[in-house]
């Protein structure tokens, strides 16, 4: 089920429906809920805001794989969320843009957050960091960040031994992604070309970090 038939409503409703799954999708402009149903014809839209409970419990969200509310108001979006928490929804969706709200949502039980600018910063800040940075997020709660790499050929990191890595000591490899499998990479763990390293880092050792993947 999806609150909000925003382009994120629209687009996730479509790619789900594409790839089979059964999508329930609510709008409260009656216009949008029309146009949506004409070009999603896979897809059930429902023509409400999302805050009546009721009307939840009516389309049967407790038997909801997932809910995923993208609306305008970043309150509903997380009110929604809590409701199909309380029926059981296994995994719930919340874009919330306003970030007094944002650990609140996590601390309240809502697993995945969406948030505009902390995604733009993000991408933008794949660009500026040097090295094969493939993924890159902040962790609010704490000055650092979590990078994945991928290990080329040159990297001076590729083909050794993670002890024998001169590592900035406010850095820590998290794991090793290599042919699609994650591994916990210890100690005696050789590195090869091609591995994606995720890196958990304090800011002051970016810089030595990126060394080791260029």
């Amino acid at each position: 089920m999806i609150l909000g038939g925003s382009q994120i409503g629209f687009k996730t409703a479509r790619s789900l429906s594409e790839k089979g799954f059964n999508v329930k999708l609510l709008e409260e402009d009656k216009d949008r809920a029309f146009d949506i149903a004409d070009e999603l014809p896979k897809v059930l839209v429902l023509h409400s805001d999302g805050r009546k409970v009721d009307l939840l419990e009516e389309e049967n969200i407790g038997d909801m794989d997932a809910f995923i509310a993208v609306g305008k108001n970043s309150e509903t979006n997380i009110m929604s969320c809590l409701v199909a928490k309380s029926k059981g929804v296994k995994k719930t969706v919340a874009l919330v843009e306003n970030m007094d709200y944002f650990e609140l949502s996590h601390s309240i039980g809502i697993e995945t957050l969406i948030n505009k600018k902390l995604l733009a910063a993000n991408n933008i800040f794949r660009y500026i960091r040097k090295g094969e940075v493939v993924a890159m997020t902040k962790l609010s709660n704490m000055n650092a960040e979590l990078l994945e790499f991928e290990v080329k050929p040159s990297s001076a990191i590729c083909n050794k031994v993670i002890k024998n890595v001169d590592f900035p000591r406010s850095a820590i490899i998290g794991g090793v992604i290599r042919d699609g499998l994650g591994v916990i990479a210890l100690g005696d763990f050789k590195i090869q070309a091609g591995d994606r390293i995720v890196v958990c880092c304090l800011l002051q050792s970016i810089k030595g970090v990126e060394k080791l993947f260029r």
